[in-house]
């Protein structure tokens, strides 16, 4: 009989039998490791049987409250063993889940809520205040249920919130039975809006599993791994590229509630962690502590993403971690978001390179005529990939510039070599135009990281009515040194051509960033726009 003549319901049955959605991950691996620590939280050591059976009740409460297959779910929290148990328990009822960057302001919270279209809210105890601000700003929102994370021992009852914990231990603990597929959207992340109002990044379920395979095979993610989770979960990173596969491969996670590097090195060395991803900024954070070299001894896998790793702390972490193997994830949050990876072996072979494209994903570097460059030409970097998210929420127009001619369109500039390893140059908005050449803040920066006494370094341009763009440096030195100008332009002379030098040094305390370790450099140059000239 054909295919065709089946009957509907018998389709569904098969699909449903076929199905691989991001909630069904968990199930497995609690039924193939049911005793199995899977997750370690303060005092408290989860087994994947019991992590199964939490997320469970979760689901059954939030069907109760009329949670189903494309409710949009907003979670306001820090990590913790709840976050993980609201995300699969929405993944198993096909619900949509919504993470919010904790660090926003009540505004900032209101757009994503009323654009998200949100209708149930989660909140850690001490952020539902933060909510509450925000939905007093939202003009068409509608919220039905609230659930508050009682992070605290004291649990504060708010009025209109129930407590998650202790309202879902009187659900059932077997599994929701929900119908939902594949391609369905698993979340909305929003991007971290560095440059524009953040945009509402749709990634189904089926994107998702696709990157996790690609995370697996290409950062060599193994059962016996014990992972650290210190970055915020709320970031497609620390979500989707170690969260999600650790659970998918039944390893033991490790939660922080803050990236912090002492928190860090003691978690490492108290569960002997295998396996530790930070953004630069962490890293070199860790880098300046004396525990550093004792506490990391059980790293066999460092990770990095988020921003561009300087070539000098680069060199430093493969001289003070000489076991540890390094990897550098290149992405965005549009391919859920891995696109790259540099393995260990090419490191410093190829140093500053953000390595071949991953296991699911194919990548270019094309013109701005759409045609493909030649090995070494510096063009925008474009992907294609079952990672991809299925669009921007509610945007049909920057979704389809986004994809134009088949590809999904990054916005970073990059060149690739003649054995296919990628290069990222800059953000095309993070390219400087000075006196009408282009001039790469990441090559500024890279050069000025050479100099002793800098830790960080922040490269724009600002408006100059000789330049147009002034090429500008803003740098944070390490303690106990004191800023040398002279001398920092001399060694910039020596290894720049003299039209990327900076014509202004800026020494400050710090550099503004989102938790996810990205420098803001839009904030930087609304600051310094008119104090040059």
């Amino acid at each position: 009989m054909p295919f065709s003549d089946f009957s509907t319901s018998l389709n569904q049955i098969i699909e449903q039998t076929r199905r691989h959605t991001v909630g069904d991950l968990l199930s497995r691996s609690a039924n193939r490791f049911p005793d199995k620590i899977a997750l370690i939280y303060n005092t408290e050591r989860v087994t994947y049987r019991e992590l199964e059976v939490r997320t469970n009740q979760v689901a059954n409460l939030f069907a109760s409250d009329g949670i189903c297959r494309g409710t949009r779910i907003a979670i306001l929290s820090k990590n913790n063993l709840d976050f993980v148990l609201v995300k699969y328990a929405v993944a198993k009822l096909g619900a949509i889940l919504v993470p919010i960057n904790y660090m926003l302001t009540a505004h900032e919270m209101a757009y994503i809520l009323d654009h998200a279209e949100v209708s149930h809210l989660v909140a850690a105890q001490e952020l539902a205040e933060s909510l509450e601000k925000a939905m007093a700003y939202t003009e068409h929102l509608q919220v039905f249920d609230r659930y508050l994370i009682d992070t605290t021992p004291a649990t504060i009852e708010r009025d209109s919130w129930k407590t998650l914990s202790t309202s879902s231990k009187a659900f059932n603990t077997t599994a929701p039975q929900a119908e939902l597929f594949d391609d369905d959207v698993a979340q909305i992340l929003y991007t971290s809006g560095t440059e524009s109002r953040p945009k509402g990044v749709m990634l189904t379920h089926k994107s998702l599993i696709s990157q996790y395979v690609s995370c697996i095979v290409d950062g060599v993610m193994i059962n016996r791994d014990v992972l650290i989770h210190a970055l915020p979960f709320y970031h497609s990173a620390q979500l989707n590229c170690f969260l999600g596969p650790g659970i998918y491969l039944g390893v033991t996670g490790v939660i922080l509630p803050h990236a912090t590097p002492d928190l860090i090195l003691n978690a490492a060395r108290a569960e002997r962690a295998t396996h530790l991803f930070c953004p630069p900024t962490v890293w070199i954070a860790l880098l300046r502590k004396e525990a550093f070299d004792e506490n990391l001894q059980s790293i066999e896998k460092g990770y990095y993403g988020a921003a561009i790793m300087p070539m000098e702390i680069l060199k430093e972490l493969a001289h003070r971690l000489p076991n540890t193997r390094f990897y550098n994830f290149y992405g965005q949050t549009e391919v859920a978001p891995l696109a790259t990876v540099l393995q260990p072996e090419d490191q410093l072979r190829k140093l500053g390179s953000a390595g071949r494209p991953g296991l699911n994903v194919e990548t270019k570097i094309i013109d701005d005529l759409g045609q493909d460059v030649l090995p070494g030409t510096v063009g925008e970097i474009v992907h294609r990939t079952p990672h991809a998210m299925i669009g921007y929420l509610n945007d049909p127009v920057r979704t389809e510039e986004a994809f134009r001619g088949g590809w999904f369109h990054s916005g970073d500039l990059g060149y690739m070599d003649e054995e296919g390893y990628l290069t990222i140059v800059d953000r095309k908005k993070d390219m400087i135009k000075s006196g009408g050449v282009n001039v790469s803040s990441r090559e500024v920066e890279e050069a000025i990281y050479e100099f002793d006494g800098i830790l960080e370094v922040a490269v724009i341009g600002i408006p100059d009515d000789y330049w147009i763009e002034a090429v500008t440096a803003i740098v944070v030195l390490k303690q106990g040194h004191t800023f040398d100008t002279q001398a920092l332009l001399a060694h910039c002379h020596n290894r720049l051509a003299k039209f990327k030098v900076p014509k202004h040094l800026i020494e400050v305390p710090n550099l503004p960033r989102n938790p996810s370790g990205k420098i803001l450099k839009r904030e930087l140059r609304e600051q310094y726009k008119t104090l040059i000239n």
